[in-house]
């Protein structure tokens, strides 16, 4: 079964840019968080929060693409990059399998040192050893650093990757959707037209995606809104192709511990930059209004805490994320807070007045 939501507010019209834009800049904070309410209600209106319970695996570190803001990679060859291998993965994943989990995510970095025959090998003997775990795997740049290193097409990389068992790739490093913005914090990764040109490409053939959103780089509310536009264009023109597009939305702010952006300006964007509860909150609601087209908005738990989450569930979100297990990105640059079990996101969800629903990544309930 899945977890319904209507796409279709007919007596509705779509938010306009501009629309959002005023929104955001001059609607106090509780109206905008009640308008966000009351669109969620409309678009999941049996009361119901989901949740996933899944484990986040980081195969490998090593990374060329050195984002300002990642404490997490390490250049190939340095002492502390690594690179896991199948039977560590697959022991993480029996693991997720005793507490009934339902699917991994499986991400890294741009390893050059690893070929074509390294990926489709670990899906393959992964899906034969665990036929029942959905695998949402790697990422835009990810796909595009297989690319590069094998001389296929991204589109060619994602067919043979779908072919050994892939089922999903998550929406990481999309970050700020404005080139601008982009080539400040990570000028080494592609631009915002390749991340949204490759998830056009997941979605044709049939790959679960979800799309993300890290705030706080010092972006105008002018760019977080193009940001947001650029996921409803690509949204559109993928159901008007017959294809689902994105299952959800999920946003959150840079952690600004241990990496390079947080140390620029003499250490004072560690202060200066990311964004606070309500600011974070304020997104929220402003994404569940103008992106009309994707089903569910996720609230971020592991940046914000379980109680700002909570929050969330009143500015527009339905989902509160998953259990994790483990995670290791973030956390690098600064959250505490890594894994939850079911019973705690039960007891958020069901203290906020709504029912908790588990579900699977595609958003079928469990």
């Amino acid at each position: 079964m899945a977890a319904t939501g209507s796409l279709t507010t007919p007596d509705i019209p779509r938010m306009t840019f501009s629309e959002a834009l005023e929104l955001y800049e001059k609607k106090p904070f509780f109206e905008l968080l009640n308008l966000a309410d009351k669109k969620r209600r409309v678009m999941s209106p049996e009361n119901i929060v989901t949740y996933l319970v899944d484990r986040n695996i980081n195969y490998t570190n090593a990374c060329t693409i050195n984002c300002q803001f990642c404490s997490f990679y390490r250049p190939p060859g340095h002492p502390q990059a690594y690179t896991q291998t199948t039977d560590q993965i697959s022991d993480r994943i029996r693991e997720l399998e005793a507490i009934g989990g339902t699917r991994i995510l499986m991400q890294g970095g741009v390893n050059p040192d690893l070929e074509m025959e390294w990926y489709t090998g670990l899906l393959t003997e992964l899906r034969k050893r665990h036929p029942s775990i959905a695998m949402d795997c790697f990422s835009p740049i990810e796909i595009e650093g297989i690319a590069d290193v094998t001389g296929l097409s991204t589109f060619e990389v994602l067919t043979q990757l779908k072919s050994a068992g892939m089922t999903g790739l998550p929406g990481g490093g999309a970050e700020m959707l404005v080139d601008e913005v982009r080539s400040d914090i990570s000028p080494i990764k592609g631009s915002s037209q390749n991340w949204l040109r490759v998830m056009g490409e997941a979605q044709s053939i049939g790959l679960t995606t979800s799309a993300t959103n890290v705030i706080g780089f010092g972006e105008t509310l002018n760019q977080r809104i193009s940001h947001l536009d650029k996921i409803r264009v690509l949204q559109d023109k993928a159901i008007s192709n017959g294809h689902r597009g994105f299952t959800s939305f999920i946003a959150w702010p840079v952690q600004l511990e241990n990496n390079s952006f947080g140390k620029r300006n003499r250490g004072s964007n560690r202060t200066e930059m990311g964004a606070g509860a309500v600011e974070y909150l304020r997104h929220v609601a402003i994404s569940r209004l103008y992106l009309d087209n994707i089903p569910h908005i996720q609230a971020s738990w592991p940046t914000m805490g379980l109680e700002i989450a909570q929050l969330g569930l009143f500015a527009g979100a339905d989902d509160i994320g998953s259990t994790m297990m483990e995670e290791n990105v973030v956390s690098a640059s600064g959250t505490t807070r890594t894994s939850v079990d079911e019973q705690e996101l039960r007891r958020i969800i069901t203290s906020a007045g709504f029912t908790p629903r588990k579900r699977d990544s595609d958003y079928n309930l469990i």
